[in-house]
């Protein structure tokens, strides 16, 4: 068994946002080489969303976006299980990063909007975003509806 650090579990939580219990999981399975780690704490999150995406989503948040020039704005209605997460300030960030995505890239639907590249991480999607979210939160995360006004 490879010899895990609280400093190597630190680094990659700080980076992640993943749960204690999977980073180790992930270290220990990738016998401590924290990049191997990395790609199996993506699908280890890849297997927990999959898991979550059966739960019904009864709590969430109304989420505005005004655009600077007050000429676009955005409500998105994101959903999660518990009030309790709904609450969270990183919640409401993750509300705000995809109403201010939507605000710029315009799609016409949810299922578009997810499929869309970040616009502050071309290197994940919308899904892979609220996935992250997800693991970290511990709760089924969803996108229900969006309205983009334009002057």
């Amino acid at each position: 068994m490879a010899d895990i650090s609280a400093q190597a579990i630190k680094e990659i939580r700080d980076a992640t946002g993943a749960s204690l219990m999977m980073i180790k999981k992930a270290l220990t399975e990738a016998s401590g080489d924290r990049a191997r780690a990395l790609e199996v704490l993506k699908q280890l999150g890849h297997d927990a969303a999959a898991k979550k995406g059966s739960r019904e989503t009864h709590a969430g948040r109304v989420i505005a976006y005004v655009h600077s020039g007050d000429r676009v704005g955005v409500l998105v209605e994101l959903r999660s299980e518990t009030d309790f997460v709904s609450r969270n300030d990183e919640f409401a960030a993750l509300g705000k990063n995809i109403a201010m995505h939507i605000a710029a890239t315009s799609p016409a639907s949810v299922d578009e909007l997810l499929a869309q590249p970040f616009i502050r991480d071309e290197h994940q999607t919308i899904t892979e975003l609220i996935e992250k979210a997800s693991a970290s939160f511990g709760e089924h995360l969803e996108v229900k509806q969006f309205v983009r006004y334009e002057l």
